[in-house]
């Protein structure tokens, strides 16, 4: 078998190759953390708003005959 004497450090498996992927994993880095960000700061205005169920439960009576429909049934 022959020795893999083509070595170089400034090849794709040396030196080049390291800062190519280091820069790629960077800039995925750089993208995600701005479109969290963008994200965060979109949401930060539309926050959740409970009141629709909230207010809606000052009808539900708790010994209603009709709460069983919504109870958990054993199997036959």
């Amino acid at each position: 078998m022959a020795e893999n004497t083509r070595r170089g450090l400034f090849t794709l498996s040396g030196i080049t190759g390291m800062l190519i992927a280091t820069l790629l994993l960077l800039s995925i880095l750089a993208g995600l953390t701005t479109l969290a960000i963008q994200t965060q700061q979109a949401q930060a205005t539309n926050f959740y708003d409970p009141a629709p169920i909230v207010g809606s439960l000052d009808n539900v009576k708790t010994t209603s005959k009709a709460n069983a429909d919504f109870a958990f049934k054993p199997a036959k």
